[in-house]
């Protein structure tokens, strides 16, 4: 819940402590930010122009196929590797999976993303994790070394923001998509590559102010229905490329259930 991490966030016009409120979260300077009665909190400033974000199908598409567990290796490698993190940011958290994942004991943690849709969910993940619309693009709502440790799966990472809100002592875990990850898939189907070189990419976005400390590729695969194919293609920016008949069609002439190869690059970054 906020109240869980109010103390942890910051004005996002003013930078000053956020105080919690029957209705909204506000500071010293009188700025206030709407709690919507799903419980999240609506920290962008009037003015932002977000990104694109994710549709509530996108998100009513996450949150059945990564609660179905097709995604279980990657849950339970990262619930491993952020154990005893008392405080943790989820940058781009979608539905709020994998933080409530990581969340032991009386850890708390923050679920930051653009998407008031995603929200809605990440608001209900877990019980000590408060769920923020913010765009992880601009200076992030929350205060200055509050962080134990920054979790980032498939999500934009803004490495000078990460760095700041992260402890001296703290870690920055990044999930990128590992060679073959999804590949038959996305040959039989014509969806959007997997850029082959984004784990260079993100080391080279996060040079400067990061250095790599571990990293593990992890390989798994997951046996799909049609069905579970076609949530698993409208969770992602493919949904916005392929029309709905168009997917089904082509999901039609796949095996079913269908084998599909997957690959995750886990890195840790201090």
């Amino acid at each position: 819940m906020l109240a869980d991490v109010v103390d942890d966030l910051r004005c996002p016009v003013c930078t000053g402590p956020l105080a919690l409120r029957d209705r909204d979260l506000r500071c010293a300077a009188g700025h206030a930010f709407d709690i919507a009665r799903q419980g999240y909190a609506n920290l962008l400033p009037g003015s932002a122009r977000p990104g694109t974000a994710d549709t509530p199908g996108m998100v009513t598409a996450r949150a059945e196929f990564l609660g179905a567990g097709h995604y279980a290796a990657l849950t339970d490698a990262l619930a491993v590797r952020l154990a005893g993190a008392r405080r943790v940011l989820d940058a781009g958290a979608g539905t709020g999976h994998y933080l409530a994942a990581v969340l032991s004991g009386d850890a708390t943690g923050i679920a930051l993303d653009v998407s008031k849709y995603a929200a809605r969910r990440a608001a209900r993940a877990h019980p000590r994790a408060g769920a923020v619309v913010a765009d992880l693009w601009r200076p992030l709502p929350v205060r200055d070394a509050s962080m134990d440790a920054v979790l980032n799966v498939f999500a934009p990472r803004n490495a000078a923001e990460f760095r700041r809100v992260l402890r001296p002592d703290g870690a920055l875990h990044t999930v990128t998509p590992g060679p073959g990850h999804l590949a038959p898939l996305i040959a039989d189907l014509g969806l959007l590559s997997v850029d082959a070189d984004k784990t260079a990419r993100t080391d080279a976005r996060l040079a400067g102010h990061f250095t790599l400390d571990a990293r593990t590729t992890l390989q798994a695969a997951a046996r799909l229905t049609h069905a579970e194919i076609a949530t698993l293609v409208g969770m992602g920016p493919n949904a916005h490329h392929i029309d709905a008949d168009e997917l089904r069609r082509r999901v039609a002439k796949l095996t079913d259930p269908y084998e599909v190869p997957l690959a995750f690059v886990l890195s840790v970054h201090r």
